[in-house]
């Protein structure tokens, strides 16, 4: 598995310096509504009185449950839930988290992913649940930075080894809606992470890491149900020529075309020679099938 997963810097070139222009959060305004963006001020994982109201209904996760009461937690155990239907103008700031707790809660996710106690299914559906919130809160406050950039391409790393996982536990009774809505957000997460590239772009520069995370994009196009918003084509004009240059890019195209073309020995042999683990992750899946056809 890729290293830098649990490493919160990863391997991203940090520009702080020469973006200095970024805003942050508390700096951005929302010019449509000539208000302040919200900034919030939940200094726990999970905002109290959620917790206190999940502990009375007996709502904890599993790995949220002190001492294993499933009517008890604690700051350091619950994390915040997704919740599907929000706005920011009802929503209070002492329930936002700061980019800082969010980041303190990514870690703690992440350090529980490889948990040996229970199936993965279970470590998979507590994650990814509580990753949605986290990008619910960065979106809420406009939080864009570098930061933010760091934190989503762990949660696509995060997708993409549960792709791969829950594949192989492929014999359990959820796994293909499981399968799914995973690489559903695991989408949705790479066109953020897209637009956050984009963004804090300065003149034609790139970010380390933002070769290797188009080419999981090109990838799942071998997934017969991806379901992308505009022709590769269109969306390869607008790439950096740096980025269509890459090795991780030509490698990715050169592998989308041999499966296309029903080359399956040259698809192959070069899966077995040039992909990186977490190309493998994405690509594995339909390893089985192109090996019956090569």
């Amino acid at each position: 598995m890729d290293s830098s997963f649990n490493n919160p810097n990863g391997n991203v070139k940090d520009n702080s310096d020469n973006r200095s222009w970024i805003k942050d959060a508390a700096d951005v305004i929302d010019e449509e509504n000539n208000l302040p963006s919200l900034v919030g001020t939940c200094p726990f994982m999970c905002p109290v009185e959620e917790r206190l109201q999940r502990e009375r209904l007996r709502d904890l996760a599993t790995f949220e449950r002190l001492d294993g009461n499933p009517g008890k937690s604690s700051s350091n155990l619950a994390v915040k839930k997704f919740c599907r239907t929000i706005s920011t103008r009802e929503i209070q700031v002492s329930d936002v988290r700061p980019l800082s707790v969010l980041e303190g809660t990514l870690n703690h996710l992440f350090n529980l992913f490889h948990s040996s106690d229970h199936p993965f299914e279970v470590v998979h559906d507590f994650i990814f649940d509580r990753t949605r919130s986290i990008r619910q809160d960065l979106s809420m406050q406009n939080i864009s930075n570098n930061r933010a950039i760091t934190m989503y391409e762990r949660m696509v790393k995060f997708h993409i080894i549960s792709h791969q996982k829950l594949h192989r536990s492929s014999s359990s009774p959820n796994a293909s809606s499981l399968l799914y809505l995973n690489l559903e957000q695991l989408t949705k997460s790479l066109m953020t992470l897209f637009n956050l590239y984009e963004t804090n772009r300065i003149s034609h520069s790139i970010y380390d890491n933002e070769p290797e995370f188009c080419s999981f994009y090109v990838l799942l196009q071998i997934h017969p149900d991806s379901k992308q918003g505009e022709p590769l084509s269109l969306w390869f004009r607008n790439l950096p020529s740096a980025i269509m240059k890459s090795k991780q890019m030509c490698f990715a195209r050169n592998l989308l075309r041999y499966f296309r073309l029903g080359n399956y020995k040259r698809f192959m042999y070069m899966m077995k020679s040039e992909a990186s683990c977490l190309q493998c992750c994405i690509v594995e899946p339909y390893i089985n099938e192109v090996r019956a056809l090569a």
